[in-house]
């Protein structure tokens, strides 16, 4: 059985920092890409980033780009996001997310689309405040 646990969350000034982080279990983990998601009341869920684990290749969505960072520990089946210069904005429930994926042909917006993930953790929430 597919696990997604989230970790991490919490309530944090602007300009603070966070890490999350997705204990994964029940896959083949290096056979997988990994996501991080937002979704903020009332609006869509949103790519934060995700790491093709065949190759490490990663990927960010905008909003993240040069604040958050996407890492793993092989060993420990576990990616985490760092999350630094933090702004209200910020403030959403983060999943992490996980589909089968091949080593290449996968086009690159899928690994921030969340209609291509099959498996989901329950969420941890993130609040920022100004």
């Amino acid at each position: 059985e597919v696990q997604l646990v989230e970790s991490g969350g919490g309530s944090v000034q602007a300009g603070g920092s966070l890490r999350l982080s997705c204990a994964a279990s029940g896959f083949t983990f290096d056979d997988h890409a990994i996501a991080w998601f937002r979704q903020a009341p009332g609006k869509e869920r949103e790519g934060v980033s995700s790491i093709n684990m065949h190759d490490g290749t990663t990927y960010y969505g905008d909003s993240a780009r040069g604040r958050f960072t996407i890492s793993t520990d092989n060993a420990k089946a576990t990616v985490y996001l760092q999350m630094d210069s933090l702004k209200p904005e910020d403030t959403a429930v983060y999943y992490c997310a996980a589909q089968r994926a091949p080593p290449r042909g996968v086009s690159w917006y899928l690994f921030l689309s969340p209609r291509w993930y099959d498996s989901w953790g329950q969420g941890t929430q993130v609040s920022v405040s100004s």
